[in-house]
């Protein structure tokens, strides 16, 4: 039989090359003689490096830049097998796992390191960029990216603003100047690899829905919504887009408004995109059984995330797919079309500290379970 494993990682807990690990294992416990693909996948965001580069036999690389408080930090971008397009994580520059949660601070933290990555990789004359954008620590509305890629920023007495921003200094801008931005940029295809589609401001905006994750207390969401409105409205003015209520906006503390306003990026399914990078459909014709999961998975599953997205194209190709996550929570009923099983690995009640625990032996048995499905 040919197994195609193809699952997210489950946040917090394993990475989705161990995911596909343990399950093969558990497989050939039983079928040793079964064919297994091991396609570790991602949305966009913790994992889509690593995805890409693995599935195409692409290259790691490492910057050292600047972090989410200034901090230098060491980010890891990939180069796919191809050698023209380029991945990297604004996780692996400004995101929140690089700060302790006491450190989390929105109106300082800022996405300027996210820039130099940015930034080396155009240098280094790749044209065709991904830029996964979840797990941010920041609600900059991408002025640091902005500043790092050659923006800058004046404030109302001519001086330029040159530390980099941080969503409590947005208040401060009154011109823009593009003249430093590399022409390379505007030649340059950027795809931004996200599943948010809040726009920048409001109810619905990055500092009412995100800030809080990130440290603001409800007088700084305040001070964040304002402080972005301000630079909306700036960039606007300049004649760089003429709105900030596109879907994706709000992504990444605004890091999506800059990334489309001002690098001309556009904003996909991380999960298509990651699909089709890794040329999962290619792989699906012949294959009994397709294995995907995620740490949880809940109503909103259906809604365009990985493991929905990979059942789909499993459909297509009329492969049965099997769903194995952390945990199934609610009415699953929008996914019932679209599996042929659905399963937690979580055996028993238990914490969360022992779920994590206990997933690797989970995902064998889960293994073995479905090694021992027959043709």
């Amino acid at each position: 039989m040919k197994f195609i494993i193809a699952p997210d990682s489950y946040k917090g807990c394993l990475r989705s090359i161990d995911i596909c690990r343990y399950l093969a294992e558990g497989i050939k416990q039983i079928q040793p003689d079964a064919e297994i693909e091991q396609m570790p996948l991602a949305d966009g965001g913790e994992g889509s490096v690593e995805a890409i580069v693995l599935s195409t036999k692409g290259k790691f690389h490492k910057l050292k830049v600047h972090g989410p408080l200034g901090n230098q930090v060491e980010a890891v971008y990939g180069v796919a097998g191809n050698s023209d397009t380029a991945v990297m994580e604004m996780a692996a520059a400004s995101g929140i796992e690089l700060l302790p949660k006491e450190k989390l601070n929105p109106l300082q933290t800022t996405t300027y390191g996210t820039g130099q990555l940015l930034k080396h990789i155009i240098d280094s004359g790749i044209r065709n960029i991904i830029i996964g954008i979840g797990g941010s620590a920041t609600v900059d509305g991408g002025a640091g990216m902005a500043q790092a890629v050659g923006y800058r920023f004046f404030d109302k007495y001519g001086n330029e603003l040159k530390m980099p921003l941080g969503g409590g200094n947005l208040k401060e801008i009154a011109e823009i100047d593009s003249s430093l931005v590399s022409p390379e940029l505007k030649k340059c295809r950027i795809r931004i690899a996200s599943d948010v589609t809040n726009p920048l401001l409001g109810k619905t905006g990055a500092a009412t829905v995100f800030g809080p994750q990130k440290g603001a207390t409800p007088e700084i969401v305040g001070q964040l919504e304002e402080n972005l409105r301000h630079y909306a409205d700036k960039i606007i003015t300049a004649g760089f887009t003429d709105t900030c209520d596109s879907p994706g906006d709000g992504a990444a503390g605004g890091l999506g408004f800059a990334l489309r306003a001002l690098c001309g990026a556009e904003p996909v399914s991380g999960a298509k995109l990651i699909m089709e990078i890794t040329g999962l459909k290619q792989k699906l014709p012949g294959a009994d059984i397709l294995i995907t999961g995620e740490g949880c998975t809940d109503f909103q599953t259906a809604h365009g995330k990985l493991c929905a997205v990979v059942a789909q194209a499993a459909k297509e190709a009329e492969v049965p797919a099997v769903l194995v996550s952390g945990a199934l929570k609610g009415d699953l009923s929008g996914l019932s079309n679209l599996f042929a099983a659905m399963f937690s690995t979580t055996s028993a009640p238990c914490s969360l500290e022992e779920a994590f625990a206990q997933t690797p032996a989970n995902l064998v048995l889960m293994g073995r379970n479905l090694g021992g499905i027959k043709k």
